[in-house]
């Protein structure tokens, strides 16, 4: 994992934790190609191989415009098929990459998450929202559909006959509609919405990593298969930590009365 980045702005504000910037606010943080080189290099190349010390992961979107508006159309103007298409499979790989990461990610939705900016945020484990924030998957109006996961995440989060009715009209959606929906998990105040997503994510970050790491593999595995087999993933989960250190220390710390410190082994 690189330090730095061309369209990414990265900040630790705590043990723990990482916060990713999505940082074209000049163009509302729209996916370009150096975005989604970016993204895959920090999630498919770093995080998902080697996170080292970071527990959760919060993205957001950088000024006050946008969260991410989509993919970048005046970089694609003009663009050769043969080009569309190799551009695609590193956006492909970014999503995934986030999907794909052991660790939480909570996704910060600033402002417009639209197109391929909203299917980043569905790629997150849950999204919280600012008041104003606005959603939609938009591709249907441009002569394409949702190629990095949008046709697949929504209908998990907001159930099929929802989901259909969006990903037809491409319509946009608030945040108040989002919470109701399921597609975000809550609403905040502009001015407050980093600092609860943050403060969430600190309150994952205290918990025993092994647990965290095996819960969202349970439940995100759980979510592709049936009940049966689905519990028997959980006992596979709960087998990879019940005989960790950070079990034995969770428990002397709950009776000795004090905060557990967890070392994620």
């Amino acid at each position: 994992m690189q330090k730095t980045y061309e369209t990414l702005a990265l900040e630790q504000p705590s043990e723990g934790l990482l916060c990713v910037g999505l940082n074209r606010p000049d163009f509302r943080n729209a996916l370009n190609t150096q975005m989604g080189l970016d993204l895959r290099d920090l999630f498919h190349h770093g995080l998902n191989r080697d996170p080292g010390a970071v527990r959760c992961v919060v993205v957001t979107g950088m000024g006050d415009r946008a969260f991410c508006a989509g993919g970048d159309l005046k970089e694609r103007d003009g663009m050769t098929d043969e080009a569309w298409r190799a551009q695609h499979i590193i956006f492909e790989e970014a999503i995934y990459g986030i999907m794909d990461c052991p660790l939480p990610v909570i996704a910060a939705v600033n402002g417009a998450a639209f197109g391929g900016g909203f299917e980043i945020a569905l790629a997150c484990d849950f999204i919280y929202a600012a008041t104003g924030a606005r959603f939609a998957l938009t591709e249907v109006t441009l002569g394409i559909l949702p190629g990095c996961g949008g046709t697949q995440n929504l209908p998990r989060v907001a159930g099929g006959p929802r989901a259909r009715e969006m990903l037809m009209t491409g319509r946009p959606f608030s945040a108040q509609e989002a919470l109701e929906w399921g597609v975000a998990n809550r609403v905040c105040e502009p001015a407050r919405l980093l600092a609860e997503a943050l403060e969430t994510a600190r309150a994952i970050c205290a918990n025993a990593p092994l647990s965290v790491k095996n819960i969202k593999r349970a439940v995100n595995g759980g979510l592709q298969t049936d009940l049966k087999s689905g519990l028997k993933l959980e006992l596979s989960a709960y087998d990879a930590v019940y005989v960790s250190q950070d079990r034995r220390e969770g428990v002397r710390a709950f009776n000795e009365k004090r905060k557990a410190e967890f070392r994620g082994m």
